[in-house]
């Protein structure tokens, strides 16, 4: 299991490589965070770039989710078909902040049971850090999850 919340998946699809990108760009906007009016529009399911040979997106979200998976893919050729590699992965904001505080209960609880001997609070640092860990996880795994649906919807 990788330390920071990673997924990758591969699709096999019929269509053909253009048909999915066009697919794709229907219903992905790129966004300009700082227009209002933009934002508005509905009837989008990602936020992101559709380029020639693949794409990064995440999901339209109403409000912030700091554990929202960052989607990039690869869209190539086959004999019938395509076939898209997908990777989800945290944002850059996201990994640090989970690594800042991962790093900074792993220095608590070592302080606390070495240096100032209150083995309580060691534990207790201990489990805020696996706790905020498993949090993102699971957290991660649910909205890769959602993403993962649209996909599929979209490839049928």
């Amino acid at each position: 299991m990788p330390f920071l919340p990673f997924q990758s998946e591969v699709l096999v699809t019929g269509l053909e490589k253009s048909e999915v990108l066009q697919r794709l760009d229907l219903v992905t906007r790129n966004v300009n965070f700082l227009d209002y009016e933009a934002r508005q529009k509905k009837g989008f399911e990602f936020n992101g770039i559709v380029h020639q040979d693949g794409f990064r997106l995440s999901l339209v979200i109403d409000k912030a989710d700091s554990f929202l998976p960052l989607i990039q893919g690869k869209v190539e050729e086959s004999g019938k078909g395509s076939i898209l590699f997908l990777e989800y992965k945290l944002f850059p904001g996201s990994v640090f902040f989970l690594g800042f505080w991962t790093i900074v209960t792993l220095v608590l609880f070592f302080f606390f049971g070495l240096m100032a001997e209150k083995p309580l609070y060691a534990l207790v640092s201990l489990a805020l850090g696996i706790s905020n860990y498993l949090f993102a996880w699971s957290h991660f795994k649910r909205k890769t999850k959602s993403s993962q649906e649209i996909f599929h919807r979209l490839l049928q």
